[in-house]
């Protein structure tokens, strides 16, 4: 139960931060569909450090210096979404999709580079970070907490303050909205926009890394991040753009995808004799049920998806 509970937390995280990513972004009028590409991206920044800092590094040292190069990473890979959308006025939805194929395409080539020159004989697309990783986790008796954990939970506070609470929300969501209204009392809805999509790209990274680091201690980037930047859209959509909602909807998606890790231990699921792959597909077959039924009463930002055109009224 200990062990459900542990990697219940730790998908719902990650579910939750990229979740926050998207809702900011699309507050701000612009869809995010590339945020599984973006968190490929930030899952390479953050194995990259993490397989290069030296052995010793300062436990506190390591978690802030692979943070902020997920971070990093995610960010600059999302201006390829802010600049095409925002400034050239491309469908959002096929920039996102090319950002996906293109995400797991190129970080696996970049690896495979990479250990090939290391040594001839590894031409394998996989990072490890045994020893690394010890710095995330501290055992609290027979429970793993992980550092990231209280990341989610602060990125959740932060970005509920920031919407609700500050001018800068505000501001974001009437971007979303109406721009034009936005822009008629001098809101600059370009830079508005850009700056939901790099928050968008900055949680995204952020989720990347927690993610391949979740359970293993080493990971092949030939398998992407498993389809949790789709899942994670479908958790905000699940969430009605909204962070608390969201949080709820990252755990109950979380606790599905942690049946497919731990459904052995539990003797009543193992009566059932379903395969494996069956409880890793749990948490994707209820996002299409869920989505089936609340998509009519989805009230999404009025103009998400519209490019900004500022001689339009």
């Amino acid at each position: 139960m200990i062990l459900l509970l542990q990697y219940t937390l730790i998908f719902a995280s990650v579910l939750l931060l990229v979740a926050l990513g998207g809702c900011f972004s699309e507050h701000s009028g612009v869809i995010n569909i590339g945020l599984e590409g973006i968190m490929v991206m930030g899952a390479l920044g953050g194995a990259l450090m993490m397989k290069f800092l030296p052995d010793g590094t300062p436990a506190f040292a390591m978690i802030l210096l692979v943070v902020l190069a997920a971070i990093a990473l995610g960010v600059v890979y999302s201006l390829l979404l802010a600049v095409a959308a925002i400034n050239f006025k491309a469908d959002q939805t096929l920039v996102g999709t090319a950002m996906n194929l293109l995400g797991t395409a190129a970080a696996t080539v970049f690896v495979k580079a990479m250990n090939t020159a290391e040594s001839v004989d590894n031409v394998s697309s996989t990072i490890q970070y045994i020893n690394a990783k010890k710095a995330f986790l501290v055992n609290i008796g027979s429970f793993e907490f992980n550092w990231f954990m209280l990341l989610a939970a602060l990125a959740l506070v932060g970005s509920y303050v920031s919407l609700y609470k500050t001018r800068f929300g505000l501001r974001l969501m009437a971007c979303g909205e109406h721009p034009q209204a936005a822009d008629s009392v001098g809101i600059n809805v370009y830079k508005m926009r850009y700056a939901g999509v790099l928050i968008s790209g900055m949680l995204g990274g952020l989720g990347g890394i927690v993610y391949i680091t979740a359970g293993v201690s080493e990971w092949k980037f030939e398998n992407g991040v498993a389809g949790f930047g789709f899942l994670a859209l479908a958790v905000m959509i699940f969430g009605q753009w909204k962070p608390t909602r969201i949080a709820l909807a990252a755990l109950l998606f979380g606790f599905c995808r942690a049946l497919g890790n731990v459904y052995s231990g539990f003797d009543f699921l193992k009566a059932l004799n379903l395969p494996a792959a069956m409880y890793n597909m749990l948490p994707y077959i209820i996002s299409l049920v869920v989505l089936a039924f609340t998509s009519k009463k989805s009230r999404a930002p009025k103009a998400e998806g519209v490019p900004y055109d500022k001689g339009q009224r």
